[in-house]
């Protein structure tokens, strides 16, 4: 890895403001739903009131008839759409393969069967309710006690797993369940779709541009250059809004037959049925030890619901193998088919509830060896990843685990249940170890050093609230030395050099190579420009003696005072900018990864108080301790850690989607009985990042931190509800029907 300059390094590390935070507390930031189009329509989609069956008659006359509606989209005028080749990160991605009104088929409540188009929101949405719409129905399931609908896939497995448990002195087997968890950003899923007759524009809310793309050309039938997608700002997706979804194909046809642009924006209630969710996770886990804490055997076998038309699968187990040493492992999966939207990845996919059993489980075995739980994680510290064989790129989660219980004060833990108290509360105190892939992606970047003084970056990358428009910024002024608000930064469009998805943490980690690329490069140009410049105080000298700093350039035996603003050089030049552009490959096969295991690794202590007396259960102080690699921006890091820590109290006591047994319709389906956690449910946070640059990543050593955070708080919190009231919950979210009982 080459060595971090200094003048990167007093930008980069440093906590920034986001240079976007203005125009969105002001309402100058345009979301996809704030856009407004000249003659734009707008369209609402009628959704089935079965779970299962199929679509006899649709009755749409008086809805044709009233005012103000231009058309009604079915299956009978819609057009043909086509299926993508293949999922694939870079080129389309979807998780509902069936197009809409592909079919009669229903095979799940809400489903799109028709779509209203008019002049206006509230006409389309009195047309939509008065379409009528006769039904076959057909047995369904949405049930949450989990099958497997044929054998077990073995995803890793090294030793005699089933043997090591059998022989062990010491054996937990349990099993843990997660519910359905519902996307619930405040910015709803919208779509504006406008043909101009040859090709489209899309204005998405969107994590990623390009994949959306590379969707739409496929589906729509379309080369790439006739579909252009664009979205500047993000209110949140949490994974939801990473891949395309039908309504985007209904927006995009109603706009083709009409001639005008059309806008549809999902409802709340929509969102629980239509986008995504993350699924029901059942997980059944093995462990054993010998009675000096060596862990001997782990089996962890992972259910989880997917659509009955959909293979989504909730990768549960993927950090299970390289966590601890252990020389006896087993990981295995399986689906259960239900009548439900397809699932969707949801912030820390698979690594979020598989840490959740795979944590709570050491916790309890750690109980039953009558060791601490952290000592017993400090026990089980592999040399290497024993799944792979290969060193870890960077790993100091024993530094974590020792940071985050000093810092927590964890030495004055009891282990007694009930037998820590403050202030006339019981107290409970728990611990849970959090992981996530160091991940990249392809990516392109152009820099634009201008004569005016500025700079321009810009990236087809997506902001989706995360910081990445401040983090180009900072890159560029890091190497250039041009202040941060004399940089634009441009994202957010298809029109720009190709971008990474904003998901899997892995927008900055791809996005610095690409730009500091390009950023040379621009810089290097100016310095080949300017020793052919007659005015130039440097005429004649070669680009090797020069530098470029501070915004200026100079000789590099000179202090940057004494050299000349680059905007006089190109001035003198000419030239309206220097430009340069850089590239960098990635991907799930990233060919580091056949030298590496590349992970971040972090820790969570988290404290609970009891109040029996009014039944009051509340997470007062949670200290994380992270290690991502170099952190670039510690205020927006700590932002996306203690936001996911909230998001943690919210898997660990509120949130769960419950479906009515008598329809399939997803029941608590608003913000009012769909809770998430709010200011009130905060605890006190403390973030802690070790800061220590990852020597092989990148040449900066980051990496992505934005799913960590939930990694592993859960196991955490339902841990300390133990420690205060002996009750073990295995089943989240955690209810106050379940602490009413006793000890269990």
């Amino acid at each position: 890895m080459s060595t971090v300059s200094e003048s990167l390094l007093s930008v980069l590390g440093q906590p920034q403001s986001r240079i976007d935070g203005p125009l969105k507390v002001s309402g100058r930031a345009q979301y996809t739903s704030d856009i407004d189009l000249p003659e734009m329509l707008y369209a609402v989609p009628v959704c089935a009131t079965i779970a299962s069956g199929r679509v006899t008659s649709l009755e749409f006359a008086a809805a044709q008839a009233m005012p103000g509606v231009r058309m009604i989209l079915h299956r009978g005028n819609i057009g043909r759409f086509y299926r993508i080749a293949g999922n694939s990160i870079d080129t389309g991605f979807v998780d509902e393969a069936r197009p809409p009104f592909d079919d009669d088929v229903v095979r799940y409540y809400g489903q799109y069967v028709a779509a209203v188009v008019a002049d206006t929101f509230e006409a389309a949405s009195a047309a939509a309710a008065a379409v009528k719409v006769g039904y076959e129905r057909a047995a369904y399931d949405v049930s949450d006690e989990l099958e497997a609908s044929g054998e077990l896939h073995a995803e890793s497995e090294r030793g005699d797993a089933d043997g090591a448990y059998e022989r062990s002195e010491v054996k937990l087997d349990e099993t843990y369940v997660t519910p359905v968890e519902t996307h619930n950003p405040i910015e709803l899923h919208a779509s504006i779709a406008h043909w101009d007759g040859e090709g489209y524009t899309f204005y998405e809310t969107t994590q990623a541009v390009a994949n959306h793309q590379g969707t739409l050309m496929q589906m729509l039938g379309l080369p790439k250059e006739k579909v252009r997608v664009i979205s500047r700002y993000l209110g949140s997706g949490f994974g939801g809004k990473l891949w395309v979804w039908p309504h985007t194909l209904l927006a995009a046809a109603a706009s083709r037959h009409t001639g005008q642009p059309v806008k549809l924006v999902v409802s709340r209630k929509m969102m629980f049925q239509n986008v995504g969710h993350r699924p029901t996770t059942q997980q059944r886990m093995r462990l054993s030890a010998d009675k000096t804490g060596k862990l001997t055997s782990i089996r962890h076998d992972y259910l989880n619901h997917t659509a009955i038309a959909d293979d989504y699968q909730e990768s549960c187990g993927e950090i299970t193998p390289f966590l601890y040493s252990v020389p006896n492992l087993r990981v295995s999966s399986g689906l259960a088919r239900r009548n439900v939207g397809s699932p969707t990845s949801m912030r820390g996919p698979g690594a979020v509830p598989g840490l959740y059993a795979l944590e709570s489980a050491m916790n309890e075995l750690a109980r039953k060896l009558d060791i601490d739980p952290v000592e017993f994680r400090l026990m089980n510290e592999p040399k290497v990843d024993e799944s792979t064989g290969l060193p870890f790129s960077s790993r100091q989660f024993v530094e974590c685990l020792k940071t985050g219980a000093e810092k927590f004060g964890w030495a004055k833990r009891t282990p007694a249940v009930g037998s820590m108290t403050r202030d006339g509360l019981t107290l409970g105190w728990g611990v849970g170890a959090c992981g996530w892939p160091g991940l990249r992606f392809s990516a392109e970047a152009t820099v634009d050093l201008r004569a005016d003084g500025t700079a321009r970056v810009v990236c087809g990358t997506q902001d989706i609230g995360t910081g990445t428009y401040t983090i180009l910024a900072q890159l560029v002024a890091g190497h250039t030395g041009i202040p941060l608000d004399k940089i634009e930064v441009g994202l957010g469009d298809t029109m720009l050099p190709l971008g990474p998805v904003s998901g899997g943490s892995a927008a900055t980690a791809s996005v610095i190579p690409a730009v500091l690329q390009a950023a040379r490069a621009a810089t290097d140009m100016v310095l080949a420009r300017v020793g052919a410049i007659g005015e130039s105080p440097f005429h004649g000298e070669k680009a090797e003696a020069l530098a470029f700093s501070a915004g200026r350039v100079h000789r590099k035996t000179d202090a940057a005072e004494k050299g000349v603003p680059f905007a006089q050089i190109l001035e003198a030049a000419r030239m309206h900018s220097a430009t340069g552009r850089g590239s960098a490959t990635g991907g799930f096969d990233d060919p580091l990864k056949k030298d590496y295991s590349i992970y971040s690794y972090g820790v969570h202590f988290a404290e609970v108080t009891w109040q029996p007396e009014i039944a009051r259960l509340r997470v007062s102080r949670v200290v994380t301790v992270i290690d991502g690699g170099r952190i670039l921006n510690p205020r927006a890091g700590r932002n996306q850690i203690e936001g996911a820590v909230v998001m943690g109290v919210g898997m660990a006591l509120f949130e769960h989607t419950m479906y009515d047994a008598q329809n399939g319709a997803p029941i608590n389906s608003n913000l009012a009985d769909y809770i998430v956690a709010s200011h009130a449910d905060s605890p006190e946070i403390d973030v802690t990042f070790l800061d220590y640059p990852d020597p092989v990543f990148n040449e900066l050593g980051a990496r992505g931190i934005a799913e960590i955070g939930l990694a592993g708080i859960a196991a955490a919190i339902t841990d300390a509800v133990h420690h205060a009231t002996g009750v073990r919950v295995r089943k989240l979210p955690v209810m106050i029907e379940d602490l009413l009982g006793g000890e269990a």
